[in-house]
């Protein structure tokens, strides 16, 4: 590496700036047509766009337009963004890997009035053309070498990735255990379906169903502890680019009590049932019973179900016939 670049590296000082036919879709009426969540570090200073605390952003200094080196400071802050769920939310920030989520990302955000989040940094392969949607939007684009997208990335091959960037987590996610924000008629912008997720450990199956909550056009996802963040790279991929869609609320049973509670909702919970526990089939009757009601749906984690707490508070329905769902 030449001098100036040593130099250059030296002295920045880094801070983060189914179907018709599917169960769930007779829940909604047609109005119109591996990583646990960890909290975010407590500090005495401004809070970031999602109401948790944050530490002083990184700001990548204004001359730099190309990133060669992978010991670069900017580029461990990026790779720890990525595999640490407490420093993604302690920054407010989010490492969004791929050309597909960047720009479906993008594209939802540009179509909102009020932008719930936004591109940082747009980190591009030094052979890549960039994007026509980025052309005059204005966002930072810095170029980076194979090995540093190699890095960024965290997997053996970068063929099929050309761009990496850096996003706000949304102001539509909230942290209650922050007790920022304890008004839960604040908590989603409409509450009529709420998709809660009891436990959700696998990333992957986590951003499905944020996905399928989209899709069905469903107004927001509470998730219980257990959950994993849904802004792990993981669940990034699987949603779609859900998770900057979809409002989402993390909290504790407490919590979505008094949304239960303060909007009369009603509790119905996915179940295989047992002899000693039996269940509600989910039959069209029933859905339809449900279309004018608001209604709060609880699925369960991989291994365990539902916890005691669902089955104590929920009506328990067939989970074998909300499996596609999953």
């Amino acid at each position: 590496r030449t001098k100036t670049e040593c130099k250059t590296e030296n002295t920045m000082w880094f801070s983060s700036s189914l179907t018709q036919s599917s169960p769930l879709s007779l829940y909604k009426p047609n109005l119109h047509s591996s990583q646990s969540l960890t909290l975010p570090t407590k500090t005495p200073t401004a809070r970031n766009a999602a109401g948790c605390s944050s530490t002083t952003p990184f700001i990548l200094p204004s001359h730099v337009n190309s990133i060669t080196s992978t010991s670069n400071p900017f580029v461990k802050h990026c790779v720890k963004l990525r595999n640490s769920s407490s420093y993604r939310h302690s920054h407010g920030s989010v490492l969004l890997v791929g050309s597909t989520p960047i720009r479906e990302m993008y594209s939802f955000q540009e179509s909102k009035d009020e932008k719930a989040s936004r591109i940082d940094c747009l980190l591009l392969h030094e052979n890549s053309q960039v994007p026509e949607d980025f052309v005059e939007s204005g966002i930072r684009i810095v170029r980076v070498s194979s090995l540093v997208m190699k890095k960024l990335c965290g997997v053996q091959s970068t063929e099929s990735i050309d761009a990496v960037s850096l996003v706000k987590i949304p102001s539509t996610f909230l942290n209650l255990e922050d007790d920022h924000c304890l008004d839960s008629s604040k908590w989603f912008p409409s509450a009529f379906r709420i998709l809660v997720l009891d436990g959700i450990q696998d990333p992957g199956n986590l951003g499905t169903l944020l996905r399928s909550a989209v899709a069905f056009g469903w107004d927001g996802a509470f998730l219980l502890p257990g959950c994993c963040d849904p802004f792990n790279d993981k669940a990034l991929r699987a949603s779609r680019g859900a998770s900057f869609q979809l409002p989402m609320v993390s909290g504790r049973w407490s919590h979505l009590q008094s949304l239960v509670d303060g909007l009369k909702m009603k509790i119905l919970a996915g179940d295989p049932g047992s002899k000693d526990r039996p269940v509600s089939c989910l039959t069209y009757e029933l859905a339809h019973s449900l279309i004018d009601m608001k209604l709060c749906l609880v699925l369960g984690s991989e291994g365990g179900g539902i916890s005691e707490e669902a089955r104590e508070v929920a009506e328990l329905s067939s989970q074998a016939l909300l499996g596609d769902l999953l």
